[in-house]
This record gives structure tokens, sequence and C-alpha cells, in this order.
């Protein structure tokens, strides 16, 4: 007589989010805490997480390795901590650990960089002054000039007005260093993820946030 076991199908169905979204409902939602890897060796420069390290950090959960949906107490979510063990590993060439903890801030404040956007640098004043005729720009005595004035030579004083970029173009630069850096951090995360398979409720997306898109 055969006997023929009826095999329950896998009903779990994961929530599929771009990358960013997953940071942040680690981070803001779940409050998943940043674990930093051990120093490394005088030298030696980190490379990215290792897989065996994400993998301690879930055997380190136990019972909790089948986590539900919602939040019960103090209670992390196992997938947010796979999340903050990948982060945590990221290698020097992005920032590291520096990197981490700034993606790991973004996330929690549910921020991304300001890469100033229609932002163009203007010409002006250095200082203003404010009375109640309106406002003025600050002057000072750059030097002693002779004109000669209804027939008769008079010394007057030659003024300049100090002027400044605002915001100063190196600002702007620097700013949309800063978010071309995140963004790689992003995608280094991005590729970690989905390269160790271990989330059990969320599917990592193509999403990612708005790549360069200026000159």
């Amino acid at each position: 007589m055969t006997v023929h076991r009826r095999v329950k199908p896998n009903t779990r169905q994961k929530r599929a989010l771009g990358v960013q979204a997953i940071l942040e409902w680690a981070f803001r939602v779940e409050k998943a805490q940043l674990e930093l890897l051990p120093p490394k060796n005088a030298g030696e420069e980190s490379s990215g997480f290792g897989m065996e390290y994400v993998l301690i950090q879930r055997a380190q959960l136990g019972c909790k390795i089948d986590g539900g949906r919602y939040k019960m107490g103090s209670y992390t979510h196992v997938d947010a901590e796979v999340v903050a063990a990948t982060l945590a590993g990221m290698p020097d060439a992005l920032g590291g650990i520096r990197m981490a903890i700034r993606v790991a801030d973004l996330a929690r404040a549910g921020m991304t960089p300001d890469w100033m956007p229609n932002t163009v640098p203007r010409c002006v004043p250095i200082e203003v002054r404010r009375n109640q005729h309106g406002e003025r720009a600050v002057t000072e005595v750059i030097g002693v000039e002779g004109v000669q004035y209804r027939g008769r030579w008079r010394m007057v004083e030659v003024l300049a007005c100090p002027v400044t970029w605002s915001p100063h173009p190196q600002q702007i630069e620097s700013a949309r260093h800063a978010y071309v850096d995140w963004w790689q951090a992003l995608g280094w995360v991005r590729e970690g993820l989905l390269e160790g398979g271990m989330l059990l409720d969320l599917e990592v997306t193509e999403a990612m946030p708005r790549g360069q898109s200026w000159g």
C-alpha cells in the first residue's frame, strides 16, 4: 500500500521593499541597533561584512528566528537584525564604520541626504545691516583718491562692498559628493542582503534612491 503524505505549501508571503525602505523599517520601526564589527588588525582593511558574522548574529537570536510581523515589547524582528548586521560590515572603501553610522542615522530619521537640488550660487554681500530705512550692504574703505569737483581737488574715500558666493560652489559639491557616497553605500547593502538570502519576511527589490542627476 502506498501512503501519500500531504505537504503543506509554504504560504509565507514576503513584503517587497527597496533597500532604503528596508533600512528605514529596520532602524526606525523595529529600532534595530547597529552593532559594529570588532576592529581589524592594524594595517588590515575591512572589505565588507562576512556572512559568518551575520549567521552568528542570527544564531544568537535563538527562538526569535521565526518572528512575527508585529513588535512585542522590546523584541526586534529578526530581519531587522540581519539588516543591521549587514550594514555593520560596511567596507572601508565605502566609508567603513562612519558611513554605516550615517546610513543608520538617516534611516532612523527617515531622511535622505540633501544634495541641494536646483541650488545656484549667488554673489551676495558678506555683511548686511538693517535699519528703519531698509537693508544696506556694509562697505569698507580700500583707498583714497583725489577728484576735481567744481574746480577744486578733493580727497575722497574709495569704498568697496566685500562679497561672497552663497552657497559656495564647494558646499554644493561637497553635498553632492556625500549623497553619491551614501547612494553607493545603499547599493552595497542591497547587494549584501541579496547575496545573503537570509531575510524571512522581506524581499529586496531593484528600487534605489534617485541617482546622480546633476551635471
